[in-house]
């Protein structure tokens, strides 16, 4: 009986290395793929453990040798530099906080990737990340928070639909990192105790503020820090190296501990408030996609995540038209940011989501 083929996406890490032992056992037929994204940081230390430096390319081709099975550098930096590093900056130009990880992974680990799989036969691709997708008896594809809370990565994924979850496998998705690592280690990996790295992995150093002054130096102006009714209160650097709810590093003298609450492109101000106005309570999203439907038809309770690392929050979701949603939650929220996602859950299985486009109190 011929296997079935996979291409798994290997950055060099050990999430993505188990994976491909793992389906190896399950039995299928398993081709290594290593995505070049971006030359920024092809130059760095030996440390480095960026997913485009070239010591994650060669743990890669390592961990390929020693499961025997091919591996394939391909290079995916026109698309990334179009897609990922062109969104990043204009989403600081505008105001907003980008997220280039749930980006790539939508365009570039994803879509891009299933395309490459098919020129190489192979009809599934396969990731690290700690979620699950079942099918169940409906014929209708779930995905599901990983089984470790505490490493679930199902918010970075909730851009897969129906056409994609089929084609798309989790094998890490019921294992904790500490299991990951040993069965790691069972199977004689040598990137089994490789450090995570927590870099943007075209940010050179991790350094974004001097990404931004050398690559888009517009981007990063002085202008005025203002109350919410307008006062001047000092200057600031550049609104993009300020983020929502930011206390630290404003260099103004107040009464009472300000924060930033918002802001403002087109006047190139940031604006800042007390602790009590960094809450909201609604905010409109668009760029929806939903993993089980179409468009959202009607209302909706709901458990939404603003950001990564947050716990989600009860809300009600309700369409405006098909293009957007308004999600008013029971509680306001801490530090609600434009550009970044939210994502929609019901128990633990993810609904979709959308981008964050306008707050309100």
């Amino acid at each position: 009986m011929k296997q079935e083929r996979v291409v798994v996406a290997m950055s060099g890490g050990v999430d993505s290395s188990l994976a491909a032992a793992l389906l190896m056992e399950q039995g299928y037929e398993v081709v290594g793929v290593t995505m070049r994204l971006s030359n920024e940081n092809r130059d760095a230390s030996p440390d480095d453990r960026s997913c485009c430096s070239l010591s994650s390319v060669d743990d890669a081709r390592r961990v390929a040798d020693v499961l025997g099975i091919p591996h394939y550098v391909m290079d995916f930096t026109a698309m990334f530099e179009h897609t990922v590093i062109d969104y990043f900056f204009d989403e600081y130009l505008r105001g907003r906080t980008p997220n280039p990880c749930i980006v790539c992974n939508r365009y570039i680990k994803f879509e891009g990737l299933l395309n490459k799989a098919e020129e190489l036969g192979a009809s599934s691709i396969a990731t690290g990340h700690y979620a699950r997708i079942d099918c169940c008896r409906d014929g209708i594809y779930r995905l599901r928070k990983g089984q470790d809370a505490e490493k679930d990565q199902s918010y970075v994924l909730y851009h897969l639909n129906q056409k994609t979850l089929r084609h798309v496998l989790l094998p890490l998705g019921s294992f904790s990192k500490g299991e990951t690592r040993r069965m790691a280690e069972a199977y004689h990996l040598p990137v089994a105790h490789k450090a995570e790295s927590q870099e943007i992995c075209f940010v050179p150093h991790d350094d974004y503020k001097a990404y931004l002054r050398d690559k888009r130096p517009l981007s990063v102006c002085s202008g005025e820090i203002v109350d919410l009714a307008g006062n001047v209160l000092g200057r600031h650097d550049g609104i993009a190296f300020y983020t929502i709810g930011q206390r630290k590093g404003l260099g103004i003298a107040a009464p009472q501990p300000l924060y930033v609450t918002a802001l403002d492109a087109k006047e190139n101000r940031v604006i800042v408030g007390t602790a009590d106005d960094v809450y909201a309570q609604e905010l409109t999203a668009s760029d929806l996609n939903w993993t089980m439907w179409n468009v959202l038809q009607k209302a909706r309770t709901v458990q939404a995540k603003i950001r990564y690392g947050k716990r989600e929050a009860e809300a009600v979701i309700t369409p405006c038209g098909t293009e957007c949603v308004q999600v008013h939650f029971s509680e306001p929220q801490r530090a609600v940011t434009k550009g970044q996602s939210v994502v929609f859950y019901e128990n633990d299985i993810v609904l979709g989501g959308g981008v964050i486009d306008e707050v309100t109190a």
